[in-house]
């Protein structure tokens, strides 16, 4: 991640206008933008098969399913965060003209070597604050691995990990499928 210092604060609402028209993806960060690396081809691969999954499972349920592109406010906490994929179920998000959401229930984040560290650690106990979020998913892309951690009663986030041959569950949205329709199209991990 690289911090754009050739100004010393952007309001959310500069973030927002500098991020409508730049080429580049950052997310924000109290004031300090941050320019986000290209993904891997694994990462695009699974983010794709989970936006696909997920967009067919949610027809018709009044949830939203977005991938990538789209940015998880906490303004609270004074932050924009593009997440890998996130779904929403609120209407205040699906009737808002804004570049972002603020309600997700779900948000699901492919790990990769750069980002792992920050979204275990800063990321997830920001996206805490969220009220709705019910439960917040990392994917391994270098193995066939999926951690799940469900809100709990308390505040309590409790993990429940998936391994290959087993099925995924996500309880926020009654989603359900094997773990393999997840890394579909990567022959590597399934040898």
């Amino acid at each position: 991640m690289t911090v754009i210092k050739s100004h010393a604060y952007f309001t959310p609402e500069e973030y927002l206008e500098i991020e409508r028209v730049s080429p580049i993806k950052h997310e924000y960060l109290q004031g300090q933008l941050i320019a986000m690396a290209g993904a891997s081809k694994a990462h695009v691969i699974i983010a794709g098969n989970l936006s696909a999954l997920l967009v067919n499972h949610l027809r018709d349920t009044g949830c939203i399913a977005y991938a990538t592109d789209m940015k998880v406010r906490l303004p609270d906490l004074n932050l924009f965060y593009y997440a890998d994929l996130a779904v929403t179920c609120d209407d205040r998000d699906r009737t808002s003209d804004e570049d972002f959401i603020l309600h997700p229930k779900l948000i699901i984040e492919v790990l990769s070597d750069s980002t792992e560290a920050f979204d275990r650690g800063d990321k997830f106990s920001n996206y805490k604050s969220i009220p709705e979020l019910e439960e917040y998913v990392l994917v391994h892309q270098k193995q066939v691995l999926v951690e799940r951690f469900q809100r709990k009663s308390d505040n309590l986030w409790m993990p429940q990990i998936y391994r290959a041959g087993e099925t995924v569950e996500f309880a926020s949205i009654g989603f359900a499928c094997a773990i393999a329709d997840l890394y579909e199209n990567l022959e590597q991990l399934s040898k």
